[in-house]
């Protein structure tokens, strides 16, 4: 108990603390817009892998 006031009273440590809530909100907003816009890239890469297959085994 007393490690946790003292992270929350002294400076530096609310300092840490502040880094450590703004890296949470980052990698959250990342996971959210990865999660969001990645099965229409996947579609668009797998549209584009496909395209480079058939031609270069002259299917096109």
């Amino acid at each position: 108990m007393n490690m946790l006031r003292k992270l929350f009273t002294e400076e530096d440590a609310a300092t840490a603390v502040e880094y450590a809530v703004l890296l949470a909100l980052i990698l959250m907003g990342m996971i959210g817009a990865i999660t969001t816009f990645g099965t229409e890239t996947g579609g668009l890469w797998g549209g584009i892998d496909g395209d480079l297959q058939a031609t270069q085994f002259g299917q096109n």
